[in-house]
């Protein structure tokens, strides 16, 4: 089974936000679901970071994980930071995954959306960082149209991000 971004940000959303291994426990699920299909693990590894490059994917950095904000979720004993849905994304369920929330014993999570923009205006502002320093002018033009879902996505404001992005193409 290979999940494509919004696959991964339609497993999450079904949770709110899973961590890394519950996500990849729901895919297998999913997977073995579809026919006994398995999940190419590195397939898998290279998708997840493939979705948090291109914020399909955001991590939400919780209590324990590095002084982020906090995830209300009952009974969450896993401490790891969460992959959410990120403003790129159109979540879309793959098939056979639609039962994975009553398989897993992991109960929906409640997100400090003001927190999760404030943690994405920094990623983003970072990446603005480093597609300016490298001149790399595909990824500036993409940060620019992901700058405009980010405002959509959360109540933050990138402008000034973008517009640096614009200078950096002229």
């Amino acid at each position: 089974m290979d999940a494509t971004a919004d696959e991964l940000a339609g497993v999450v959303d079904l949770f709110g936000g899973l961590t890394r291994a519950e996500l990849e426990r729901a895919l297998a699920e999913a997977a073995f679901r579809a026919d006994g299909q398995s999940v190419d693990e590195a397939a898998l590894a290279d998708a997840i970071d493939r979705g948090v490059e291109t914020f399909a994917l955001v991590r939400y950095e919780r209590d324990g994980d590095g002084g982020g904000p906090s995830a209300e979720s009952a009974g969450d004993e896993d401490t790891g930071p969460l992959l959410v849905a990120g403003p790129t994304a159109f979540p879309t369920v793959p098939e056979h995954a639609e039962d994975v929330p009553h398989i897993l014993d992991v109960e929906p999570r409640r997100l400090d959306r003001e927190a999760l923009g404030d943690r994405t205006r920094s990623r983003f502002a970072d990446a603005v960082d480093r597609a300016i320093e490298a001149g790399d002018d595909d990824r500036i033009e993409h940060l620019i149209d992901v700058s405009y879902d980010i405002e959509a996505w959360a109540p933050i404001d990138v402008a000034d991000d973008r517009r640096r992005l614009e200078a950096a193409l002229e």
